[in-house]
């Protein structure tokens, strides 16, 4: 999949009256799968070169020019505790809106498109930290894969005051 033209998604509205049933972007950081909720998707684009920020906090990789808007680049690994993700050519940036912020996310590859019922949705364990179930709505097991839903809306500190 070539990914450096970027994949625009388009919400479009589809009635099939399922209320129970969600679609979400799976991607991979190192051997881990993750997945964010796909209405919260803007677009997915290729890797880009960000401008880095004084003073930025260690995740935010800095800036990229997205159609005339200043767009932050967040290393979701490092905001998730993981060692730094170093881009590559088959990075990606998946563009999210969390409480009307649009900000970007380095992953290392989108890996699938997925349609899962609220109740595949278990979650997260008691055993993590306060702070992973503060990244992490819950986990769920898609074949012999688990993956993790992460709650966008906490990706970003300012995000975090306002919710």
């Amino acid at each position: 999949m070539n990914m450096t033209s970027g994949i625009t998604m388009p919400h479009l509205n589809d009635n099939r009256g399922d209320a129970h049933t969600r679609e979400l972007i799976a991607f991979r950081m190192g051997e881990q799968e993750f997945c964010v909720d796909i209405m919260a998707v803007r677009e997915i684009r290729g890797w880009t070169a960000a401008t880095p920020l004084p003073h930025a906090p260690s995740y935010v990789i800095g800036v990229i020019n997205l159609r005339g808007a200043v767009l932050p680049i967040v290393d979701l690994a490092a905001r998730l505790g993981f060692a730094s993700t170093a881009p590559t050519a088959r990075s990606v940036i998946i563009v999210v809106r969390a409480e009307q912020q649009l900000f970007g996310l380095l992953v290392d590859g989108v890996s699938d498109i997925l349609t899962v019922t609220d109740d595949a949705l278990q979650p997260t364990p008691n055993i993590a930290s306060e702070l992973a179930r503060q990244f992490v709505r819950g986990v769920m097991a898609i074949d012999t894969r688990m993956i993790s839903l992460i709650a966008t809306d906490n990706v970003l500190p300012q995000l975090q005051a306002a919710a």
